[in-house]
């Protein structure tokens, strides 16, 4: 080795050393999903098919997946919002769907978030499931249902516990991917119909 290699390196003075530049602050809007989100939002969910257990989707959605999809929650009138950086990247999503296809469950919906890879951590989803619940009040929904993986997705768990969703059952085994066995822990949190100020 040469000696050169030994020596140690010269440092500044402190006084002359330039400043750390703060990294930015995470900043985001959310707002009602368009139709020229679904490629971005397409992206988002076929990350978490190829790459865990949070959804059982084994296929990745195509585009024409997510338009049909996007068709029918407007014409339901059921939100889908997204979360947008100041430079218009598109960083999660979230979304209803109806919980089941039989007329009497029109009131009961079950929700659904994903975060940009690069997006978790920084207590985005906490705001989007915040903003849905509203999104849902104002929608006349009544009951939201999340149904999450029982092994890989204890965030969501968490998540959703902190907004008042409660356990209401768990299945296990329902599942197979990734060469093995999954259960689903379903939470259920109840809406209150907005009250409208008396005249």
């Amino acid at each position: 080795m040469l000696e050169e290699e030994y020596q140690p390196r010269r440092q500044l003075p402190r006084a002359l050393r330039p400043k750390p530049v703060p990294e930015a602050p995470f900043s985001y809007t959310i707002r009602p999903a368009s139709a020229e989100d679904l490629p971005a939002i397409r992206d988002i969910y076929n990350h978490y098919v190829a790459n865990s257990t949070v959804t059982f989707d084994e296929k990745a959605m195509t585009i024409r997946d997510w338009r049909a999809k996007y068709a029918r929650l407007e014409q339901l009138g059921m939100p889908i919002l997204v979360a947008e950086s100041p430079s218009g990247q598109l960083l999660g999503y979230t979304m209803v769907y109806p919980w089941q296809s039989k007329a009497a469950y029109r009131y009961t919906v079950e929700d659904s978030i994903y975060l940009g890879p690069a997006s978790t951590g920084k207590g985005l989803g906490k705001a989007l499931l915040g903003a849905l619940i509203e999104a849902c009040i104002d929608a006349g929904i009544r009951e939201i249902i999340a149904v999450i993986a029982d092994k890989g997705a204890d965030a969501s768990i968490r998540l959703h516990a902190s907004y008042g969703f409660k356990e209401a059952g768990r299945m296990g085994r329902v599942g197979f991917k990734f060469d093995r066995w999954l259960g689903t822990v379903m939470m259920q949190k109840s809406l209150k119909k907005r009250r409208r100020p008396k005249a």
